[in-house]
C-alpha cells in the first residue's frame, strides 16, 4: 500500500446546518435581551452541540488508508471503473457515513459504515472527456456525521496516471468505403489459406502437416501442399497526422479522425486480422490479438499534431489493403 498524505478541506454548511445556525440566532438575541436562564442554557446547548459536531467530523476522516486498483482500459467518453478499498486503522470509534469521490464526471460512492480495522472495498465510476494520460492527484473523503450540519472534506494525495485511449465510436458511425478488405478473395501468393496454390517437392524446413499423402503415394515423392494468402488477413491503418497548428475547430475534428483510426484498428484486431498502424511519428508493425490492440491504442492515445509533409504514407505491405484517416477526409 502507497503512503497516503493527507491535506484538510474547508468545511461546507448543509441545508440542515443553515437552518440549525439560524435557530442559534434567534434563541440567542431573545437570552441576550431577556437575561432568561433557560434560554441561556438552550443556546449553550447549541453551540455545544456545534463544537461537538466539528470535532467528531474531523475525527471521523483520520486514519483512514486508501488502496486503489488501477483500471486495464480506459476510453475517452466511456465510463470505467477505478476499484478502491478503506481500512480504519484508527483505535477509537467506528467510521460513519463516508463519501469517496474522484475526478472526472461520476457519481461519489458512500460507505455507511468502516468498524475499527475492517476493510470496504468499493468501486468508482469515472468517465473521461480527452484521450492522453490522465494525472489524478487526489481523491477526496468527505462526511457528514454525525449530525449532518456541516460536509467536512479531507484529500488524500495518490498521484495516480492513466494512460487514456481514444474514444471507440458506435458500430453505426464507423463505416468503411468498399466494404473493407474481403477475406474470399485470393492474392495468388503463398501463405497461410485454405485454397490450394501450387504442388511441388518437399523441401527441408517444410511443414510435415502440409505433405500430400496421395501424390506422395503415386509419386514415391513427397509432395508439399502450398496454399493461397488470403488478401483479407491484414489491414494497414493510415493516419494522417501531419496537420499543424490546431485551432479549437481543427482540434476537435482531429480528435475525430484519431477516434476513427482506432475504431477501425480495434474492429479489425476483434475480427483477427493483422493489422498494423503508420503515422508520421512511426510504425507499429503487423500484429493481432490483445498484445498488438494495446500497442496500437496506447500510440493513438499519446499521438499529437507535427509539422505538415508532401510525402504520402505507405503500408509496409503492398498486398495488403489499407484504410487512410486525414482531416480530408476516410479513404481506402
Amino acid at each position: 500500500m502507497l503512503a497516503r498524505r493527507t491535506v484538510p478541506e474547508g468545511i461546507r454548511i448543509t441545508k440542515v446546518g443553515l437552518w440549525y445556525i439560524l435557530l442559534a440566532v434567534l434563541v440567542a438575541v431573545p437570552a441576550a435581551n431577556t437575561g432568561n436562564n433557560a434560554l441561556y442554557m438552550v443556546e449553550a446547548s447549541l453551540l455545544a452541540l456545534l463544537v461537538v459536531s466539528g470535532v467528531t467530523s474531523r475525527q471521523n476522516l483520520r486514519r483512514v488508508d486508501i488502496e486503489l486498483e488501477s483500471p486495464s482500459e480506459v476510453f475517452a467518453k466511456q465510463p470505467f471503473s477505478l476499484g478502491f478499498s478503506l481500512r480504519h486503522s484508527g483505535r477509537l470509534w467506528d467510521r460513519r457515513l463516508l463519501v469517496i469521490a474522484g475526478l472526472g464526471e461520476g457519481k461519489p460512492v458512500l460507505v455507511p459504515h468502516l468498524a475499527k480495522h475492517e476493510k470496504c472495498q468499493g468501486i468508482l465510476e469515472l468517465t473521461v472527456n480527452r484521450r492522453g494520460l490522465l494525472r489524478i492527484p487526489h481523491l477526496h473523503l468527505s462526511s457528514i456525521f454525525p449530525l449532518g450540519l456541516f460536509r467536512k472534506g479531507m484529500r488524500y494525495g495518490i498521484d495516480l496516471q492513466i494512460l487514456v485511449y481514444p474514444q471507440l465510436l458506435a458500430a453505426d458511425e464507423y463505416r468503411v468505403v468498399g466494404g473493407g478488405p474481403g477475406a474470399e478473395h485470393p492474392s495468388l501468393r503463398t501463405g497461410t489459406g485454405h485454397e490450394l496454390f501450387t504442388l511441388r517437392r518437399f523441401r527441408p524446413g517444410d511443414d510435415r502437416r502440409s505433405i500430400h499423402w496421395k501424390q506422395t503415394a503415386r509419386t514415391g515423392d513427397l509432395i508439399y501442399m502450398e496454399t493461397e494468402a488470403e488478401k483479407g488477413n491484414r489491414v494497414s491503418i493510415l493516419l494522417e497526422n501531419g496537420v499543424g497548428e490546431l485551432d479549437p475547430a481543427t482540434d476537435k475534428r482531429f480528435e475525430r479522425v484519431i477516434s476513427e483510426a482506432a475504431t477501425a484498428a480495434h474492429y479489425y484486431l476483434e475480427q483477427g486480422y493483422e493489422v498494423e498502424l503508420i503515422t508520421r511519428e512511426g510504425l507499429v508493425g503487423f500484429g493481432r490479438g490483445m498484445a498488438q490492440k494495446r500497442r496500437i491504442l496506447e500510440s493513438l492515445a499519446l499521438i499529437a499534431a507535427v509539422d505538415p509533409s508532401d510525402s504520402p504514407l505507405f503500408g509496409s505491405d503492398p498486398d495488403a489493403p489499407s484504410l487512410r484517416f486525414s482531416l480530408d477526409g476516410e479513404q481506402t
